[in-house]
Formats: structure tokens, C-alpha cells, sequence
């Protein structure tokens, strides 16, 4: 097991009805003033956001909106977000939704309190130092946005996606009711449910040895997702399915189950290019990418990929031919995306196969060498070759 920090700040309110006491909480984080940041009109036709704005009214506190915030976030909408912030004097920014209206006012949080353009900190230039305050009522349970380091915003004039990591993206509070993602179409509910178990996958797909704390809680909280999954795209309306998948997103996406490691993540660096020129659901998209990255790094530390199999999916340990075991685990893995809807090809993406080559030069490339990916790194020619795995 490698060194590591690990820091987790942020306050969770799990259960039924906390969106209903957003002003208590807030109130004792110090807001006065909040911007209400919002996806579609959904959370306004729903009541959710007169029930959150009701209980800051009790409070005392004052607020404004902002709605419009769309899955792959846009530059655009944050820097009209900066705006409203410094205009309106809000010294507290909550998100209500799921990891794309979080990431998108975490970006805007940061661009409040910087001098020049929020974008620096997005493509290297910069990085933050100071932040206004945030937090989230969650109604999706997939990015793990609510209590992460991370950031994803997409530059809509170039159609470039790019991440931001810093410990100042920790929302202050995290208001996470199962309730309300049983409105959601079972197509969500799936994409969410196959990104939680990305982020879990890019962090147990390593080269650490002596890990196995980690692993066996990784794999038995990818296995909890799995069989949530299963329930939810049917039966939304399950409590328990939801409240699993829940909490599933945010230990997936703040480390519990992923420190002391070399991590990967070259999938999602490869997904974050399909998702920028396609504008598709980003688990949608990780669940073309993924099994084709699988394939193609399996016998890289077959092991590794065996034990998935066996742990995960229960597939029978072929100890004279573990390859034979580690496909197998990617055969289950893509059975289950099946099950729940999800594409599997790029083609069913709406991708094209022209496209392939700059897609791959496009990816970030993460390492000093020029490659992506932490524990399996990737140059240029292992991606398309990768992209061409999943052109099927």
C-alpha cells in the first residue's frame, strides 16, 4: 500500500426530507446570501426547489437562481454564473442536482473569487486558491460530484472537456434524499449506476500490490451497485435500491475505496473526448470505453482482472487459464450494462469511426511522457487502438 492524505470535509445529510431543512444547515455554515444553481425545470415543476427555497426564507436567508445547467457542463453558463455571484453579493452557491449542475458551480465558486479567466484552471494555466463556499441538495446518484476533489467543464467553443482536481472542489454540505432520483428515467438511473462503477473500476484496476483492505471493499461496494442497478432501471421506486446507489457515488468518487493505490483513469480521459463531441451521457459513454480498455490491458496483470471476475461478477476461478476467467468478468461486466440498457459500441453511441483518430489525439495526456492512464499509461496509438476495440 502507497502513502497517502485523505480528507473528507464535507457534511452528509442522508435520508428522507433533508432538501426540507437546505436553510438550517445553511444558516449554520454562515450564508446570508445563496445562488441557487439548477439543471432543467424539473426541479422547479417537481416543488424541490419552493421546498429548498421555503426553508431559507424560515432561516432568514436570502437567494437567487440560476438555472440551465446541462449534462458535460458548459463555460458558458459558469461564466454567467461569476457574474450573478459578484452582482449580487452571494457568499453561498447550492447546487441542486446531480454532478453536472455540481461541477458546474463549483467552477463558478472558484471563478468568483479569481481575477481573470475561470478557464486557467481548467487547461493548467492556473490554479485556485480561494473559493466562495458551496454545497448540494443530490437528486442523481452517479458522479460522486457531492463530496470529490474533482471538476469536469466543457469549453463550448472548441468542444474540449477538461478536469480540474484540487481540494477546494469539497462541497461544504451534501443534502442526499433517495427520494428524489425516483423521478428520473430508467436511462439516468443507468448511466449514474455505470459511472459509480467506473470510478470505482479506475481506481481497482492497478499495479499496487498489498491492497487488500481497499479491494475488498471496492469490490463489495461494485458488487452492491450492480445489484441496486438491476432493481432501480425497473423499479425506481425502490427505497433501498436508490438509497444503495446513493451512497455508492459518493464513496466511489471521494477515495474511500480507492486510496493507497496507483490509480488509472485513462477511460475516462478517452470518455471525456466522445462526451465533448457528441454531447452524450458520460455513463453512457464509459460503458463503451470501459470494456474496450479492459480487452485490451487485460493481460497486463491478468490477475488483477481474474480477481474482478471472481469477486464481482462470480465467475469460476480458471487457476491454469486466467485470461480465460478475466474475459470472462468482461463478458459479465458487459452483460450487466446490457441488462440495464446501456450502449456498447460506439456505433450505438451515435459515434463515428472516421472520427476515431482525432478523438485519440485529442484525449488529455496526463503523464510526463506524453501518455494517459496512471496504472496502465496509453500513447496516442493505444487509445485509437482502444477506440477501434469498442467500433464493433
Amino acid at each position: 500500500m502507497l502513502n497517502f492524505t485523505h480528507c473528507v470535509p464535507t457534511r452528509f445529510v442522508f435520508g428522507r426530507g433533508g432538501e426540507n431543512e437546505t436553510g438550517k444547515y445553511l444558516k449554520e455554515l454562515g450564508a446570508t446570501k445563496v445562488l441557487i444553481h439548477y439543471g432543467s425545470g424539473s426541479a422547479v415543476r417537481s416543488g424541490l426547489i419552493g421546498r429548498i427555497e421555503k426553508s431559507l426564507a424560515d432561516e432568514g436567508i436570502a437567494f437567487v437562481e440560476l438555472g440551465g445547467a446541462q449534462p458535460n457542463p458548459r463555460d458558458t453558463l459558469v461564466y454567467k454564473g461569476i457574474e450573478v455571484v459578484r452582482r449580487e453579493g452571494v457568499d453561498f452557491i447550492l447546487a441542486v442536482g446531480g454532478g453536472s449542475t455540481i461541477d458546474s458551480s463549483k467552477a463558478i465558486a472558484h471563478g468568483a473569487c479569481y481575477d481573470g479567466d475561470f478557464w486557467d484552471f481548467f487547461c493548467g494555466k492556473a490554479k485556485p486558491v480561494k473559493t466562495t463556499p458551496f454545497g448540494a441538495v443530490l437528486t442523481m446518484s452517479a458522479a460522486g460530484s457531492e463530496s470529490s476533489n474533482s471538476c469536469v467543464i466543457t469549453q463550448e467553443a472548441t468542444k474540449t472537456k477538461r478536469g480540474l482536481r484540487t481540494e477546494l472542489n469539497r462541497c461544504r454540505i451534501a443534502i442526499m434524499d433517495p427520494e428524489l432520483p425516483m423521478t428520473l428515467p430508467p436511462y439516468q438511473i443507468a448511466c449514474g449506476a455505470t459511472d459509480i462503477l467506473a470510478h470505482m473500476m479506475e481506481r481497482y484496476f492497478t499495479t499496487t500490490e498489498g491492497v487488500d483492505l481497499i479491494d475488498h471493499m471496492c469490490e463489495g461496494a461494485m458488487t452492491a451497485v450492480v445489484n441496486a442497478a438491476r432493481v432501480a432501471v425497473h423499479h425506481p421506486d425502490d427505497y433501498d435500491a436508490q438509497a444503495q446507489l446513493m451512497w455508492a457515488s459518493t464513496i466511489a468518487h471521494n477515495d474511500t475505496v480507492g486510496v493507497g493505490r496507483v490509480q488509472d483513469w485513462g477511460s475516462h480521459q478517452m470518455e471525456h473526448e466522445l462526451s465533448a463531441l457528441y454531447d452524450v451521457a458520460h455513463g453512457a459513454g464509459l460503458a463503451v470505453v470501459f470494456p474496450a480498455w479492459m480487452r485490451y490491458h487485460m493481460n497486463k496483470n491478468v490477475m488483477r482482472f481474474a480477481q474482478f471476475a471472481v469477486r464481482v461478477y462470480h465467475c469460476e476461478m480458471d487457476f491454469q487459464h486466467p485470461e480465460v476467467t478475466a474475459l470472462r468478468g468482461i463478458e459479465a461486466h458487459e452483460q450487466f450494462l446490457r441488462d440495464i440498457g446501456m450502449p456498447l459500441t460506439l456505433k450505438e453511441l451515435g459515434a463515428k469511426t472516421e472520427d476515431i483518430p482525432a478523438l485519440a489525439a485529442k484525449t488529455k495526456k496526463t503523464n510526463p511522457d506524453g501518455t494517459t492512464g496512471g496504472a496502465f499509461p496509453m500513447t496516442t496509438a493505444d487509445i485509437e487502438a482502444i477506440l477501434r476495440l469498442a467500433d464493433h
